[in-house]
């Protein structure tokens, strides 16, 4: 698959181990405030820690990849990052902002799209944009105008008085999408966003994605399909609560001496599946 973010292996980055962890950083930009940092970032439910001190910095316009099995951590990481649950230690800021001390200024700064898509079936295409709209804060001219420039980019005028739950899948997808960046955030969180739909809308959805990060829009998706990894400028693959291993899907396969991200996946996650067994 081509595009402007789709040569992640190419690229420069580091993966730094310590034991048998690594930590992800960009060569940093003292011009650049990071979009995201996590510091030591971590989360316990009483005695079980389910996030375990990452740390990792994602550049304004990467696209990142978060990536681990489930129960690894890192639908909790982000709830930590988006502002919706406090961190028991450590510290993150995404786009400037720090996560426990204005946890409001970020949620106005980032868009948000989870594999359920966040929209409302019962309202129209048309009146869901407008509700999104107003939540975000925006006026009626600037939603009017941003709504036929969204409905325009996917192809979906002719339906925008359509009640969404008769769309179809791929449609709703990239309308959930769209909405989320209805505000102009500078980060956008994408939870599972390609779960369910078939090989060709995930293309298209990632080339809406390419566009979103070449216009300067950082965004960070969690995936269960590993070919779309690679399309990451970098990643990092969480293994129990912690980072396991993290670059650009060129230098984590081959920091782990093989030739797919399948393959890095299983290598990581097995031990730990075996321990339960």
């Amino acid at each position: 698959m081509s595009g402007p973010h789709a040569h992640g292996g190419e690229q420069a980055g580091a993966v730094a181990t310590s034991g048998s962890l690594a930590t992800a950083s960009a060569a940093p930009d003292a011009a650049q405030v990071p979009a995201i940092h996590a510091h030591e970032l971590t989360r316990r439910f009483g005695t079980f820690t389910a996030v375990d001190a990452i740390s990792f910095t994602v550049q304004p316009g990467e696209v990142f990849g978060f990536l681990g099995a489930n129960g690894a951590g890192k639908t909790t990481a982000m709830r930590m990052l988006i502002g919706l649950l406090a961190p028991t230690a450590g510290a993150a800021t995404v786009a400037g902002v720090d996560v426990v001390r204005d946890p409001d200024g970020v949620r106005r700064r980032i868009g948000y799209m989870s594999q359920r898509f966040s929209l409302y079936d019962d309202l129209t295409v048309r009146e869901n944009i407008a509700l999104f709209g107003a939540i975000y804060g925006l006026d009626d001219t600037r939603i009017a105008h941003r709504a036929e420039r969204l409905l325009a980019r996917i192809g979906l005028l002719d339906v925008q008085r359509e009640l969404v739950r008769r769309l179809p899948l791929g449609w709703r997808q990239q309308l959930a999408f769209s909405v989320a960046l209805l505000h102009e955030p500078q980060v956008l969180f994408l939870d599972e966003p390609t779960g369910g739909v078939d090989p060709i809308t995930r293309r298209v959805f990632w080339e809406l994605i390419y566009e979103t990060a070449s216009a300067g829009t950082t965004v960070l998706v969690t995936t269960h399909y590993l070919d779309e990894a690679e399309y990451c400028d970098r990643l990092t693959i969480m293994v129990d609560g912690r980072i396991a291993v993290a670059g650009t899907p060129g230098e984590v396969k081959a920091s782990l001496g093989v030739s797919s991200l399948d393959a890095a996946f299983l290598q990581l996650t097995r031990p730990a599946a075996q321990a339960f067994e």
